[in-house]
């Protein structure tokens, strides 16, 4: 029998960064393989009440509107369900405030029912320029305070918080809640508790947790200066850089000098040439042998027509999924990320960091940040003699792409035309595609099945933005709980 289905619900008052780890877990346990998706019911708030009037509809009196929140968190869980056991999830994220013991206990009553894990991440914050700055940066301009401006809006906000303090009853360690599994992360990382950890994946989501912070930084990926193994087109091997990629390397050091970075590490691998790179840096350095490039086994050292000609079944089990193929005797970019899964976790526990490294081991690296699906992964462009600049922001990553103006050989192959036309469905060495996350647009709350209709909600008098009249047809099942 298949592991069960994991359904992380996130617990804790608004603005206290659980939708940021919410999108942050799912990116990651997607790139390692684990097809993840979040279920955010304050979208499917948004897609039954078009146009949001005041934080009164987040007062627990106000009837119609708790009706119409229950209703959304019942429609979110109603997809939960149908991800987990109809289109092949493996963990979902149900990202609400989940605020009370009457909703935790109701999603726990929902796993029970239908086989799934139930793993609670609470997010605990006092600290009142984390909750400004959560506010300021990603609240006032969400589609709830489109038409607002941002005094108005922090002020709303604030209210609204306000109206969920009023029923906040926190996971409880020592009585209540102490044979659940969760996790609390109390002022953003500063201190965590772990309760009742049951399996690997639940392992996997506190070890990640408790690596990742928001503090402002910028992580630097490039590959090594351009190689004499690149000049000729060979795979693999450990020559040294040829006469353009020692000039890549003083441009590199210029480079990183005119950045004014403090504190500034600096990672490489065990290969010569990026050895070579990273001492122009005149700077300590740290060699990683996880960042190894990928290890092309029997083909080491061969050009791509060569391989094509001594190996032709290999060089085209390859063209049909870059991402499965295993050289004989060599490696997988599927194996290339379990390999640098360390890497990944050190770069979230840093703050600037400079890796120089490969094409296939930055390809792996920049899909993590960048959130790209193992079938994209293989064919990211990363040119030699250009730097990467990857700076954090509320829900993603920016990325700024600079050359240094050093001429080098184009590595890069592209996905053949017919392969991109009919995709292959081989899998010869491995199984499970991990997905990219999905894409932020919420599908339409599933509520046309429920068939309890309800009263038009009322406006609030106090209406910041344009009020609207909605009707849902629903179905009582949920507490008067908040969402």
């Amino acid at each position: 029998m298949a592991n069960p289905p994991t359904v992380i619900v996130m617990v804790g008052l608004p603005a206290r960064g659980k939708t940021y780890m919410s999108k942050k877990l799912t990116r990651y346990l997607n790139w390692i393989g684990m097809p993840t998706k979040v279920f955010n019911v304050g979208e499917y708030r948004r897609e039954a009440v078009k146009n949001y009037s005041s934080y009164d509809f987040f007062k627990a009196d106000n009837e119609s509107a708790v009706k119409i929140r229950q209703q959304c968190a019942l429609a979110a869980l109603m997809d939960v369900k149908s991800y987990l056991t109809e289109e092949g999830g493996q963990v979902a994220v149900f990202d609400a405030t989940n605020t009370t013991r009457d909703r935790r206990d109701m999603i726990l009553d929902f796993g029970s029912e239908n086989g799934f894990k139930i793993f609670f991440i609470e997010s605990v914050c006092d600290d009142p320029s984390v909750i400004a700055t959560n506010i300021m940066e990603v609240k006032v301009s969400c589609p709830d305070y489109q038409d607002c401006n941002k005094t108005d809006a922090m002020e709303d906000f604030h209210k609204r918080i306000e109206c969920y303090r009023v029923h906040y009853e926190p996971l409880d360690p020592d009585q209540y809640d102490r044979y659940l599994s969760f996790i609390k992360v109390i002022d953003v990382g500063r201190r965590f508790l772990v309760n009742q950890i049951q399996d690997h994946i639940q392992s996997k989501i506190v070890y990640y947790l408790m690596n990742i912070h928001v503090q402002p930084r910028a992580i630097y990926l490039c590959r090594h200066g351009e190689s004499m193994h690149n000049l000729q087109g060979r795979l693999g091997g450990d020559s040294g850089l040829s006469p353009r990629g020692r000039k890549f390397s003083g441009a590199l050091s210029m480079f990183i000098n005119e950045q004014n970075l403090t504190d500034l590490k600096v990672w490489t691998n065990q290969m010569c040439c990026s050895i070579q790179t990273a001492e122009s840096l005149g700077v300590p350095y740290e060699q990683w042998k996880a960042l190894n490039e990928i290890d092309a086994g029997v083909c080491e050292e061969m050009t791509y027509d060569e391989v094509k000609e001594k190996y032709p079944e290999e060089f085209a089990l390859r063209d049909q999924d870059k991402y499965y193929y295993r050289y004989p005797t060599g490696e997988s970019y599927q194996d290339l990320v379990q390999r640098v899964e360390p890497v990944i976790m050190e770069l979230e526990r840093q703050e600037n960091v400079l890796v120089i490294c490969h094409q296939a081991v930055m390809r792996c690296l920049l899909a993590y940040f960048l959130d790209k699906s193992a079938e994209e992964m293989p064919y990211l462009k990363c040119p030699l003699h250009t730097v990467l600049k990857l700076t954090p922001v509320a829900y993603g990553c920016k990325v700024e792409s600079i050359s240094l103006n050093v001429e080098a050989v184009n590595t890069h192959r592209e996905r053949p035309e017919v392969m991109k036309k009919y995709p292959g469905t081989l899998i010869r060495r491995n199984s499970v595609t991990p997905l990219t996350s999905p894409e932020p647009n919420i599908k339409k709350p599933r509520i046309d099945g429920l068939d309890e209709p309800l009263q038009e909600l009322t406006p609030s008098p106090m209406s910041l933005c344009t009020p609207s009249h909605h009707t849902l047809a629903g179905q009582h099942w949920l507490g008067k709980v908040c969402l």
